[in-house]
């Protein structure tokens, strides 16, 4: 029993979180995308770090090898002049500059590697944010759309002037034409006055006819 209400509450909850989510949809996609927009801002400060602690090393690195060739051209010149003592102390100082140098490589190695992975992921996510913006758009668009066809189809389905219109439209078009009532009316009299009978005897041809017909005037007229 206690399964089966536990089970029924957590359905209710996760049918009202989506009711929930439905009625905030277009603010929560907003709110997310303020989110993202702030982690990837987030991101390419952190990327400007890096890049800008890759150009102190690298302008380090430069310098110590530069000292390292002035310091061999000086113990060159040393021994050349028999300083073996100055020789020596010079290749001393070389070998610890060397040894730095191979630190500080190792670093700006790893900080490529950093700049470059953190710079794809950047990329990636400005992508991801102008699409989000981009989808944000037509889903406010799409939301206007709806709201607008909701109210549209409330006035329709409901007791409104269009039904009203409609009503007296149709009372207007159902009412019998006055003129034709009256040509039928016409219609019966002759037939009971037998008029209609001898104009029909007179168009076969036996007897005059009872009325005036235009062919009667063109004949005349040709005559």
């Amino acid at each position: 029993m206690l399964t089966t209400f536990r089970t029924l509450f957590a359905g209710a909850n996760a049918r009202a979180e989506d009711r929930l989510r439905d009625v905030y949809a277009i603010e929560l996609i907003d709110q997310k995308i303020r989110e993202t927009d702030a982690q990837v801002a987030a991101a390419k400060h952190t990327l400007a770090s890096l890049i800008q602690r890759k150009r102190s090393e690298q302008k380090l690195l430069d310098m110590l090898r530069t000292r390292i060739a002035s310091m061999m051209d000086r113990a060159r010149a040393a021994l050349d002049d028999g300083q073996d003592s100055l020789a020596q102390e010079a290749a001393v100082a070389i070998a610890e500059m060397e040894n730095e140098c191979t630190v500080r490589q190792g670093t700006l190695d790893r900080l490529e590697t950093q700049v470059a992975r953190l710079q794809t992921s950047v990329e990636a996510g400005h992508r991801r944010v102008i699409d989000l913006k981009q989808g944000a758009m037509q889903a406010r668009a799409m939301r206007r759309e709806q709201t607008m066809q909701s109210r549209l189809n409330t006035t329709l389905q409901g007791a409104s002037s269009a039904d009203e219109a409609q009503d007296l439209i149709d009372r207007v078009i159902g009412k019998d034409d006055p003129l034709e009532q009256a040509q039928i009316l016409a219609d019966i009299n002759a037939g009971l006055n037998h008029t209609g009978l001898e104009d029909r005897m007179a168009a076969a041809g036996f007897g005059a006819a009872t009325k005036v017909t235009a062919a009667d005037v063109l004949s005349r007229l040709n005559t």
